[in-house]
């Protein structure tokens, strides 16, 4: 008997539970993940890190070179994420060069054997000369520039868009079933709202850590050029809600 993940994917995505993917008897899984690419439907599972100091300490963190781990509450939040996921059949993880990215999949997996890719495309907006500053800074400095506007010695939420947009086609150029993706709050609210209708954010909802969002191969090609339309827009805001920035 089959096992489905359905009911583990609290707050998923676009795409119905229903519609997930069946893990595979073991005498099946090689040969199924060999056809993947030409038989079988490609899955996204797309989560937000989990907390981090960064999100208790308020402050901006998007240079890789200034790691940030996760916090004790963080860690906790990583493990759910892990048992929400224990019964899908994941075949890759995707990271970012930020460590709490990189943190929530390793405790996430918890050993399960799975290669994991960091894929730049899927980084923080680089915030430049605000990176460390007190979240006040870049709310501040939000409320008087457009989304083409970049930081300081940074990018721009535009910039950041066509990013996501082309690491979104790099995904799905690969041949893996069922990918994992674990980004940040900006690209989680873009991709999920690009993915449903092609709005531009999702004002107002929550981008909670390590909650997974779900999406069918289909869904995120949509994603991928809603994010490109909406970059020639110039449509976005400057970035997420005053919940804070990741």
């Amino acid at each position: 008997m089959t096992e489905q993940p359905g009911p583990e994917l609290a707050g998923a995505g676009p795409v119905p539970a229903g519609e997930m993917p069946q893990r595979p008897h073991a005498a099946q899984a090689c040969a199924d993940h060999r056809l993947a690419g030409r038989d079988m439907p490609r899955w996204f599972v797309l989560a937000r890190h989990a907390e981090s100091a960064a999100n208790t300490a308020h402050v901006l963190s998007s240079d890789p070179a200034r790691p940030v781990p996760l916090t004790e509450h963080g860690q906790t939040e990583a493990r759910i994420l892990g048992a929400q996921l224990a019964n899908l059949p994941i075949d890759l993880a995707i990271g970012t060069r930020l460590l709490r990215t990189q943190q929530t999949i390793d405790i996430a997996l918890d050993g399960r054997p799975i290669p994991v890719l960091i894929e730049p495309g899927f980084d923080e907006v680089q915030a430049g000369g605000l990176d460390g500053a007190p979240i006040e800074v870049y709310w501040s400095w939000q409320d008087q520039h457009t989304a083409d506007d970049r930081l300081p010695g940074g990018e721009s939420v535009t910039d950041a868009l066509r990013r996501y947009a082309n690491a979104l086609r790099r995904l799905l150029a690969r041949t893996e079933t069922v990918t994992l993706v674990v980004t940040h709050e900006l690209a989680v609210r873009h991709i999920v709202a690009a993915a449903a209708a092609g709005s531009p954010s999702l004002p107002g909802t929550d981008i909670a850590n390590a909650a997974p969002y779900l999406f069918g191969q289909d869904a995120a090609r949509r994603a991928a050029d809603s994010l490109d339309a909406l970059a020639l827009s110039g449509q976005p805001r400057p970035g997420p809600e005053r919940r804070g920035k990741d």
